[in-house]
């Protein structure tokens, strides 16, 4: 297990910051994820929805490294933001689709 000290976040002080303040952390991250993941399923853009799902995934790598489990959270970025989210984006921009909103909105 890689701890704070092996990776020199101790030096900027992240071991002093209290309980309350990690938990208070944790959870606007928490909340912000699932808002994202939301925001994913009800958007009308499919650009937006894909843009979205890459936030969700920065979203669960911030919380795995909260929870100390640093290697899921780089391999959540480099695999999962990395390669499948530029993936999915690349596919939605190759998709066709009229530029300038409604078809036939003149």
């Amino acid at each position: 297990m890689i701890g704070l000290e092996t990776i020199g976040l101790e030096t900027i002080g992240f071991e002093t910051i209290g309980a309350a303040v990690k938990m208070a952390i944790f959870g606007l991250l928490a909340v912000a994820t699932v808002f994202f993941a939301i925001y994913v399923v009800i958007a009308k853009d499919i650009v937006r929805a894909g843009l979205a799902l890459v936030m969700c995934m920065f979203g669960v790598a911030a919380l795995y490294i909260l929870l100390n489990a640093q290697f899921l959270g780089v391999i959540q970025v480099l695999i999962y933001i990395g390669a499948i989210g530029v993936l999915i984006l690349f596919a939605v921009m190759l998709t066709k689709r009229e530029i300038g909103g409604e078809p036939g909105a003149d």
